[in-house]
């Protein structure tokens, strides 16, 4: 097993900035309840990355011992399954990156791929852990945030297994323009074949899918760019499933 944190052959390395923790206007909600002296440990025990679309952040099956925060960009969770891959979930910054999963052992159990241009801020996970013993306002902030994403989850497996294809597609449409663009028309930044891994349904089915939306006048899809023409029916078939 090799110790591969993030990629060392498809990403940029670089340094986003000099800018230092303390001046970081993307801490998050924890790094926020940090002290003087724990930000300056921070400081000295963390490395910034920029990834570009497609990158690797984080490979599955192989050793970690740091934390992941975006700070900037999207990104994609995802699992090579027995047969075929699944995208878990996908996140935008800013947000941890799997929590659960960097606390229970070392070994990564997923992958996390960059959909656009994302800065990621790498910590040694001692060093959090230590934060986590010590400062009991960091904790809560990280059990907060665990338990977020933790209720998204619960959701997300709640809809694949009682919706149709249909459904499915349509919560897609909706989560790109309600919770990751905050608009009716976007570029979607996954292809057809990650949009199926994402519902859970063959490529063949979001195809098709999608074709009927653009020809119901649902949607109007051009190439990668989606706009959402009937919205009101659009949260009916997700409803109904």
């Amino acid at each position: 097993m090799i110790f591969c944190t993030f990629s060392i052959y498809s990403i940029i390395f670089e340094l986003m900035n000099d800018m230092p923790c303390s001046l970081c206007i993307y801490k998050s909600a924890a790094e926020q309840k940090l002290n003087a002296d724990e930000i300056s440990i921070l400081e000295n025990n963390h490395a910034k990355v920029r990834f570009k679309a497609g990158d690797i952040i984080v490979k599955q099956d192989c050793l970690s011992a740091n934390v992941a925060y975006i700070k900037s960009g999207l990104v994609k969770v995802h699992v090579r399954g027995s047969i075929r891959e699944r995208i878990v979930k996908i996140t935008k910054a800013p947000t941890y990156l799997c929590l659960p999963s960097f606390f229970g052992d070392k070994t990564n159990h997923f992958s996390v791929t960059a959909l656009e241009e994302t800065h990621v801020c790498f910590f040694d996970v001692n060093v959090f852990k230590d934060f986590i013993y010590s400062n009991g306002d960091f904790a809560f902030q990280i059990i907060l945030e665990m338990s977020k994403n933790e209720l998204l989850n619960f959701e997300n497996c709640i809809n694949n297994s009682q919706k149709q294809n249909i459904g499915r597609i349509a919560d897609a449409i909706l989560f790109f323009a309600d919770k990751i663009y905050n608009s009716d028309t976007f570029i979607l930044p996954i292809s057809r074949q990650e949009l199926a891994d994402l519902a859970g349904i063959t490529r063949e089915s979001a195809s098709r899918i999608l074709t009927d939306f653009h020809n119901e006048k649902i949607i109007d899809l051009q190439n990668r760019q989606l706009t959402i023409l009937n919205k009101q029916l659009l949260l009916e078939i997700s409803e109904k499933g």
